[in-house]
C-alpha cells in the first residue's frame, strides 16, 4: 500500500510529439494524459509538476531489435540529464518501449477507432505512454 501518495508520469519521447501518461495517486491505474510538442516539453512539466505530487518518471528507452539504441536515444539522454537537474527529487527510471507504438496502434483497432481517428498520431504517443506506464505497473506486481 502506497502510504504517501503521489503519481507516476510516463513519457514516450519523440522527435516532434511526446507521449504523457499519468497514473492515480494510489499508483494502480494508467491513464492516458496528453501529447505535448516536444520542444514544449518541459514548459508542460513544470505546470504539471507544480501542481501534482509526482514521486517516479518512467522514460521510453528507444531501442532496434538487435538491442542497439535508436537514433532518437541521444535526445532522450539530453532530455533525461536535463530533467534530473530540474528535479532531483523526482526518481527517473527508463524502460524498453520497443513495441509500444505497434501495441498503441493494435489497441487503436481493437477498440474499433475509424481509420481516420488511428492517423492521429498525437493519440498513438498518447496510449504509447500509457502502455509504456502499464508494463511498468505490472512489473512492479511480481
Amino acid at each position: 500500500m502506497n502510504i504517501n501518495p503521489s503519481r507516476l508520469l510516463a513519457i514516450d519521447y519523440g522527435g516532434k510529439r511526446t507521449g504523457i501518461a499519468i497514473t492515480d495517486e494510489m499508483q494502480i491505474i494508467a491513464s492516458g494524459l496528453t501529447t505535448v510538442e516536444t520542444k514544449q516539453l518541459f514548459p508542460f512539466l513544470q505546470e504539471y509538476l507544480s501542481k501534482e505530487k509526482v514521486s517516479k518518471v518512467i522514460v521510453g528507452e528507444p531501442k532496434r531489435l538487435n538491442n542497439e539504441p535508436s537514433e532518437i536515444a541521444p535526445k532522450i539522454d539530453e532530455f533525461v540529464v536535463k530533467f534530473k537537474k530540474l528535479y532531483p527529487t523526482i526518481e527517473v527510471i527508463r524502460m524498453d518501449e520497443r513495441f509500444t507504438s505497434k501495441m498503441a496502434f493494435q489497441t487503436m483497432i481493437d477498440s474499433g477507432l475509424k481509420k481516420k481517428q488511428r492517423q492521429n498520431k498525437a493519440l498513438v504517443d498518447e496510449i504509447a505512454a500509457t502502455i509504456l506506464l502499464q508494463d511498468y505497473l505490472n512489473s512492479k506486481m511480481f
